[in-house]
């Protein structure tokens, strides 16, 4: 048997799952106590306001990224993009709120300028767009604008999971999902890369599908 989660892990769960269905704003404490099935006196023990839970969940998402990282080593180009990709949908998929709902989780001044995560996510894509671009993967034919790309790419993946829940209501969206959003962003990737290029990217989904 594996270990039980604490209850600490599991009032986490419960508020992270009631922020992405219902937003920050409109979750409360007494709700998520009740969802775990303890008392809210329970809750606040461990987590004395929502901005005590945002703030632990906030630093999963640092750990998960960390974790990720550890060891790192660059491989081959289309690997390493595909890798990145899977993690970015994920993160947004599973704490979708802290993009969703961060002016209200942090209002005030600071939101004149963009989000740090999202400004260091599209930094990660256009390095490895560059890399592309190194590798001699890009058609010559046409004039690719990585900028343009760049933009265009991560803008779909940015949206994806609005576009699962505004367009298709999904409200658990899962592996498959997730699945769907990287295929739709090689789907935009693809065409511009030479044939071997296309070869070696759709290689590389078709591995990260299998693992």
């Amino acid at each position: 048997m594996g270990r039980q989660p604490t209850t600490a892990e599991r009032i986490l769960e419960a508020a992270r799952r009631r922020f992405n269905e219902k937003g920050y704003a409109s979750t409360t404490l007494t709700e998520i106590a009740a969802s775990v099935g303890i008392s809210q006196g329970n809750l606040t023990y461990h987590f004395p306001t929502k901005r005590d839970l945002v703030t632990r969940l906030q630093e999963e998402v640092a750990e998960r990224i960390a974790e990720r990282r550890v060891g790192d080593r660059p491989g081959e180009v289309e690997d390493d993009y595909v890798e990145h990709l899977s993690l970015a949908m994920e993160l947004t998929a599973r704490y979708l709120f802290l993009l969703r709902d961060d002016a209200q989780i942090e209002p005030g001044p600071d939101h004149q300028s963009p989000h740090r995560v999202l400004v260091d996510d599209y930094a990660a894509l256009r390095g490895l767009l560059e890399r592309i671009d190194r590798a001699g993967l890009f058609r010559k034919d046409m004039e690719v604008d990585l900028d343009v790309l760049g933009r265009s790419l991560w803008v779909l993946s940015r949206y994806w999971m609005d576009y699962l829940s505004e367009m298709e209501l999904r409200r658990d969206i899962g592996w498959e999902d997730q699945l769907r959003g990287i295929e739709h962003h090689l789907a935009l990737l693809l065409p511009n890369l030479v044939a071997a290029g296309r070869h070696r990217f759709t290689r590389a989904l078709k591995a990260h599908r299998s693992s």
